[in-house]
């Protein structure tokens, strides 16, 4: 009995060892998850959303209505889900009598892409289109009976996207040819959101004649501002539609799109790059951009920061974890979140699971080194009696 110990006692150890050497190979992926989160830590941010407005109406305003869808359909294909992106179109031009392609809006004249679609998801339309909705939206100042789904359910960790387009002027823009809102009254809205901690940075875009004057009265920290026109310049359309009858996308938009279609998912496209390929004889107009109410460097903030989607990973300790289902089930909010970077730079963090958690070692480096020597000693002590 005593032999038979000995004999199996050598495949114990060898077992050891080598899952002593997988925990050290582990280290690797550790520092690979160390460097990542180094490298992408900048905005601090958890989740994205966009509030894309279209304030026209009228079939001769056909192209602001696919300005908005063309961003939609970006912002969608970059990963942000519908449930995070209020879409705001003031006339439905897909179904108006004039269109000769009922239930499709294109921006150009190839008509290859259809932009309205099967999967399209209007929160806000027609005449819900006002700038006490608009408002009411940023602020959060909605009443008890609107649903989720025409909500901004921001908070103090979100990023926003904010896209406007329609006929404006010097710091004003028409909402439904009936009214406008001014730059203060947008000023002030972002400001409130800051105050009700509604978001953690704000990526403003408009597209109007004058645009660049409807952020010249922000005052809010964190939000970085483009506009299509300098005061007293107009912003063009693009393309014409001989069988539409109008003009099918506006000069700035069509640019910004153009630019997007080329990045996906994983891009590191910068925000820096996309304001370098602004181009005045593309646009025939001044595009600007303020950057000193933004503490970071556009051309180190990547553009899937406002137009992509955010996945995230918790992080729990092991010796939390038994069964890594039964914990989530017996958490009360589904998951234990800690702090990712600190977790890594404490070189705790191994592997991601399928349910969302990152699973820590037991063994530090200097334990698992002194359990191995002492294994290695017994095997060969093992070898000398039994040889």
């Amino acid at each position: 009995m005593t032999r038979l110990f000995f004999l199996h006692l050598p495949i114990l150890l060898l077992w050891t060892l080598f899952k002593l050497v997988e925990g050290t190979d582990s280290s690797y992926h550790d520092q690979v998850v160390r460097d990542f989160l180094k490298e992408d830590q900048g905005s601090g941010h958890t989740n994205n959303w966009a509030v894309l407005v279209c304030s026209s109406r009228y079939w001769f305003n056909y192209r602001h209505m696919a300005n908005t869808l063309g961003m939609y359909r970006t912002v969608k294909r970059l990963g942000i889900p519908d449930s995070n992106i209020i879409l705001m179109l003031a006339d439905d031009v897909s179904c108006n009598a004039r269109n000769r392609f009922p239930a499709s809006v294109y921006s150009n004249g190839r008509r290859n892409l259809d932009l309205y679609g099967e999967n399209i998801e209007v929160d806000y339309r027609g005449y819900e289109v006002t700038v006490e909705n608009f408002l009411r939206l940023l602020t959060g100042r909605v009443e008890p009976s609107v649903p989720r789904s025409k909500r901004l359910l921001t908070d103090e960790k979100s990023n926003v996207f904010v896209y406007m387009t329609g006929h404006g002027g010097a710091e004003f823009l028409k909402f439904q040819d009936n009214e406008e809102i001014s730059a203060f009254d947008i000023a002030d809205a972002f400001e409130q959101m800051w105050q009700k901690k509604r978001y953690h940075e704000i990526f403003f875009m408009i597209d109007t004649c004058q645009a660049n004057t409807m952020y010249s009265k922000f005052y809010s920290p964190n939000i970085l501002a483009t506009g299509s026109s300098e005061l007293g310049e107009s912003s063009y359309s693009y393309e014409n539609d001989a069988d539409i009858g109008v003009a099918v996308i506006d000069r700035y938009t069509h640019l910004v799109l153009s630019y997007l279609e080329n990045i996906n998912k994983t891009s590191r496209s910068t925000m820096q790059q996309l304001f370098d390929a602004y181009d005045f004889n593309r646009m025939r107009s001044h595009a600007g951009v303020r950057t000193d109410l933004f503490k970071r460097d556009p051309s180190k903030v990547l553009l899937t920061e406002f137009f992509g989607g955010i996945a995230q990973a918790d992080v729990v300790a092991a010796e939390d974890v038994i069964d890594a289902q039964r914990f989530v089930d017996q958490s009360s909010s589904g998951r234990v979140a800690l702090n990712l970077q600190q977790a890594a730079e404490r070189g705790e963090v191994t592997a991601i699971l399928p349910q969302g958690l990152v699973l820590a070692r037991n063994l530090d480096n200097f334990t698992r080194t002194w359990v191995a020597a002492v294994c290695i000693m017994v095997l060969i002590t093992l070898s000398y009696f039994l040889g």
